[in-house]
């Protein structure tokens, strides 16, 4: 494992097998010297600071593959992983109309030490690990995930399971229907579409490695306990088993 500031490395990066995982927003972390106050501390916890149980989901999954995973070690309030920072909102100054106190008024010279500090050693590290995966030979597939809430602003979601993708529909409706088999309810690019540009760190990626690449977002109420993230990833991991990636689905 390689832990710093800005990523955590789990499972082996010398490994053969197929799968390279990731987890954008795998931790609601501040690292010093950001603070927030005690009217912030709250909105960390919600899904505006991290996705809760996405990165113990990883975790597991990659122990049963023998794959590697690559997890944020900050929250997405300081910067957000799976945003380009072009994007307005790759730092929020607000979530919910709440105005995130050590957001407010960020200076270029803040927005560039974020971005030096913890947003490019992490996507850093995706290239190292896909680079060494790719180097070893075979086809990869470049795995982000995510969780989302049941309930976004009073809009349930009834879907347990969202395959999100820009490109290979092939493949995500054939890992989506794996799904299925293994008793989630599955969507495809829902409750977000990747094909409206909602997959920015699979995709920017993907596209510059040359793999096929998927994000999975799963709802949160269904791996909120330990139990539940075990029974999770078991199935996860046999629904990826099942899905065969071959090389003439890989697009240049």
């Amino acid at each position: 494992m390689i832990v710093n500031e800005a990523v955590e490395v789990a499972g082996d990066r010398h490994h053969t097998r197929r799968l390279v995982v990731t987890c954008e927003h795998a931790s609601n972390r501040l690292p010093e010297p950001i603070e927030a106050n005690a009217s912030d501390a709250p909105w960390l916890d919600t899904h505006w600071g991290w996705d809760p149980g996405a990165a113990a989901v990883v975790r597991d999954l990659v122990k049963r593959k023998s794959s590697v995973a690559i997890l944020s070690r900050f929250s997405r309030l300081i910067c957000d992983p799976n945003r380009s920072p072009s994007e307005p909102d790759w730092i929020r100054s607000d979530v919910e109309g709440y105005q995130l106190s050590f957001n407010s008024n960020v200076s270029d010279a803040e927005k560039a030490r974020r971005k030096v500090t913890y947003y490019d050693p992490f996507h850093e590290e995706i290239d190292r690990c896909l680079s060494e995966r790719l180097s070893r030979g075979g086809d990869v597939l470049l795995f982000s995930v995510h969780s989302f809430t049941p309930n976004y602003m009073g809009s349930i979601r009834e879907m347990e399971m969202g395959v999100l993708f820009d490109r290979f529909d092939p493949v995500a409706e054939r890992f989506a229907g794996h799904l299925r088999d293994h008793g989630f309810v599955t969507a495809l690019n829902a409750p977000y579409s990747g094909k409206d540009g909602k997959i920015f760190s699979a995709q920017h990626h993907g596209h510059r490695h040359g793999v096929i690449y998927l994000e999975l977002e799963i709802r949160q109420d269904i791996i909120d306990t330990p139990e539940k993230v075990l029974d999770v990833s078991s199935r996860l991991c046999d629904a990826l088993s099942d899905l065969q990636i071959r090389s003439s689905n890989r697009q240049a």
